[in-house]
């Protein structure tokens, strides 16, 4: 949804919203529209961008009503390689 790359949906991160906030869902189980986007820092960055999770989980009220991506933000930053190699520094 991001990057707009295709790839099977087992490479896909799941993320539903809950209370207003983008919820991942990676045993993709809850219930409600979902959307689907990599899971790494740099396609979430464009899907905030370019605003895609309002249009993809389709919500009433268009972008008036600002999601919180809180805890996606943070189950992608903890799940990413990319991520956990530059909290590390050198992986050491």
């Amino acid at each position: 949804m991001g990057c707009r790359k295709r790839a099977p949906v087992s490479d896909l991160l799941r993320v539903v919203v809950r209370s207003g906030a983008l919820v991942p869902d990676p045993r993709r189980r809850l219930p409600g529209r979902g959307a689907s986007v990599h899971p790494s820092p740099e396609c979430l960055h464009a899907a905030e961008r370019r605003r895609a999770f309002v249009r993809a989980l389709r919500l009433p009220g268009g972008s008036s009503a600002p999601l919180e991506a809180g805890p996606l933000r943070d189950h992608v930053l903890t799940a990413s390689p990319e991520a956990r190699g530059a909290e590390t520094g050198t992986g050491t």
